[in-house]
């Protein structure tokens, strides 16, 4: 038998199943394990969680997606590439030369003005507009906070603008240019200069050299300033021009394109705005502007102006206009104004005097109207210097009864005395004889007085100038058909009625009045006027009878323009004193005195002609204030102009004839 021995401890493993052994002859069964003693029980341990498995998908359609949206992105590139550069080229091009290129434009110089010697009555000087960036007045930039308000204190001494205006312009909000003042003097601009040069090394003192210059962010930008060396004189014919520079009034106004010439400009290639110097510019040079010689003498305006400036003083007037007229030639040689105002400084003129008022008034002329009464009378053949004209105290005639300015007996007055005496009864009576009837007397009348220029321009093409009102002889009143003949009822302005006495100081013949001798183009080429029109109003032989007529006027004794006559020389003339309607008022309100007459009377070279609106103080008859100064500017003139006296005897006509019993 075999030998026992002692079982051997076994470690016990993981538990297996049980695995059925398979059935053979002889096997037994197996026995069952031995029993261990009972340990303490746990709970059970989880099963281990197995890890999960992903299945990846597909990748295709994806792909196809992406590939997709590139594409959109593409075509959508192409798209915009194409309308870049081929639909929208041009524009495109054009947009990028916009900020490429820097444009300017050159203004032109204006041209001067001058008289007929080619003495500048107007010109152009250089000048600045003074400029300034706000943004460097904000305290963030400036690092003060009332910048504006310093700078504004220091300015407008110089600038002649109130501190607080100037102050405003410098606070304006997001803005980095303000206009401060128009058109400076250089000077003006040196002094800016040389504050601005004094604040900026107080600057380089201060916190070691950080210092802000106040007036750093003041600037300038070169301009031209329209000056007038005369001051007042001419004003009313010169005009003025505005802020811009262009024509405002006057002949500035009425020859603007040729005075302005034609602006240039210059295109450059720009960085930064700055020039780029290699880059080279284009552009077209601004073609300087005309200088306009006028026909006006400035020393004879001269003489005219301070002759009715005093006067209008003096007698306390409205206004007043004196033309001077070349008889001959229709020349302009002096129209004076007063009050006047200097074109220089406009904010101190007023505005009723900023005008031309003698084309541009309308009024009764009254007895200086009387001569082209006379002449349809002469030249029609109904009376001649002789005829007698019997002129009583009263005339009654129409709805009125007529008077002259002085009260008379009878008086016995040939055609020549009606005139020398301004008898506005003689007048009526004479102008009655031109028709059979009165309608026929008036379309006469009329006639005559339109050849003469009344109702119609002078043709100066001045602006704002007046036509004066002349109503159909149709439409005349009952009392305009008796006023009309001695100046009351039409109406002209000063031009018209000095044109009168050089039509009759011409030989009959009207030469339209010219205030413009030529041109001088930028070539230094002078081009003259074109020829003023001319028209025969009256014979010659009538305009001589009428000029020896006008004589009696000055030099008759019985005459009421004795104080116009001149020693050595012989003068033609007639006086008037005319109602005057008040423009406020629209009603009768004070005179018109007036004096129009030519020198020497037997070879006229000058007409004078003088006006004054409302006198108020002293006498208001024109023989007695405008005669003296006819004389002045007459005597002014002929020395002036070198014209000798005639030496000739008067042709001393009758004014009066004794009546028959």
């Amino acid at each position: 038998m075999p030998s026992k021995e002692p079982p051997r401890r076994r470690v016990p493993g993981p538990a297996r199943p049980a695995r059925p052994r398979p059935a053979s002859a002889g096997a037994r069964p197996a026995r069952p394990a031995p029993r261990r003693p009972a340990a303490k029980r746990t709970a059970p341990r989880p099963p281990a969680r197995q890890p999960r498995t992903i299945r990846l998908g597909s990748p295709r359609p994806r792909l196809r997606l992406i590939s997709l949206g590139l594409t959109l992105v593409m075509v959508a590139f192409v798209v915009r590439l194409l309308q870049v550069q081929a639909v929208d080229a041009s524009a495109y091009a054009a947009k990028a030369d916009k900020y490429r290129f820097q444009e300017y434009t050159l203004s032109a110089e204006r041209g001067e003005i001058t008289d007929r010697n080619g003495i500048a009555l107007a010109a152009s000087v250089d000048a600045y507009d003074i400029t300034a960036d706000p943004k460097l007045f904000t305290p963030e930039e400036s690092k003060v906070p009332d910048a504006p308000e310093q700078a504004a204190a220091l300015l407008a001494p110089l600038l002649g603008k109130e501190p607080a205006e100037l102050a405003k312009k410098l606070r304006t909000p997001k803005s980095r240019y303000t206009l401060l003042a128009r058109k400076q003097t250089p000077q003006v601009w040196n002094q800016i200069k040389d504050l601005r040069r004094v604040y900026g090394q107080k600057a380089q003192r201060s916190e070691g050299g950080n210092g802000i210059n106040l007036l750093g962010g003041i600037l300038s930008e070169p301009s031209t300033k329209r000056v007038y060396p005369n001051g007042e004189l001419a004003a009313g014919i010169l005009g003025y021009v505005n802020a811009e520079g262009r024509g405002a009034g006057g002949v500035e106004s009425m020859l603007d394109p040729e005075l302005a010439g034609k602006d240039g400009k210059i295109r450059f290639t720009q960085s930064g705005g700055r020039q780029v110097p290699t880059a080279g510019s284009q552009g077209t040079p601004a073609v300087p502007g005309s200088d306009i010689e006028l026909t006006i003498d400035r020393d004879i305006q001269w003489a005219a102006q301070q002759a009715i400036t005093e006067q209008v003083r003096k007698s306390k007037a409205d206004r007043g206009y004196v033309i001077v007229q070349d008889t001959r030639t229709g020349e302009v040689l002096a129209m004076a104004n007063a009050p006047g105002f200097d074109p220089n400084d406009l904010s101190a003129a007023n505005a009723a005097s900023m005008g031309n008022a003698a084309l541009q008034d309308a009024y009764e002329p009254g007895s200086t109207s009387k001569v082209m009464s006379m002449a349809a009378v002469l030249e029609e053949g109904k009376a001649t210097p002789d005829t007698h004209v019997t002129v009583p105290n009263r005339l009654h005639r129409g709805d009125r009864l007529f008077k002259d300015d002085v009260d008379h007996k009878t008086w016995y007055l040939t055609l020549n005395g009606v005139l020398a005496k301004s008898s506005n009864i003689g007048t009526i009576l004479a102008t009655g004889q031109l028709g059979a009837t009165q309608a026929e007397s008036n379309r006469i009348l009329d006639s005559y007085l339109r050849k003469f220029g009344m109702g119609s321009p002078t043709g100066l093409d001045y602006p704002g100038e007046t036509a004066g009102i002349l109503a159909k002889p149709q439409n005349w009143s009952t009392s305009q058909q008796y006023t009309i003949p001695f100046g009351q009822g039409l109406s002209v302005n000063a031009m018209q009625a000095a044109s009168v006495y050089s039509t009759i100081a011409n030989g009959g013949v009207r030469v339209e009045p010219t205030l413009v001798r030529g041109t001088k183009g930028p070539d230094g080429r002078f081009t003259p006027a074109p020829k003023p029109k001319e028209n025969r109003v009256v014979s010659e032989k009538t305009a001589k009878t009428l000029a020896q007529m006008l004589e009696s006027v000055v030099d008759d004794r019985e005459g009421t323009g004795t104080r116009a006559a001149i020693p050595g020389y012989r003068v033609a003339g007639k006086t008037g004193t005319a109602n005057r309607v008040d423009p406020e008022l629209g009603r009768y309100k004070g005179y018109t005195a007036s004096f129009a007459g030519f020198a020497p009377a037997d070879d006229p070279r000058i007409t004078v002609y003088c006006a004054i609106q409302n006198p108020t103080k002293g006498s208001y008859f024109g023989g007695q204030i405008c005669g003296p100064i006819y004389k002045k500017v007459m005597e002014f003139a002929l020395k002036t102009l070198h014209v000798a006296p005639t030496g000739r005897e008067p042709a001393r006509l009758p004014v009066t004839f004794e009546p028959t019993p």
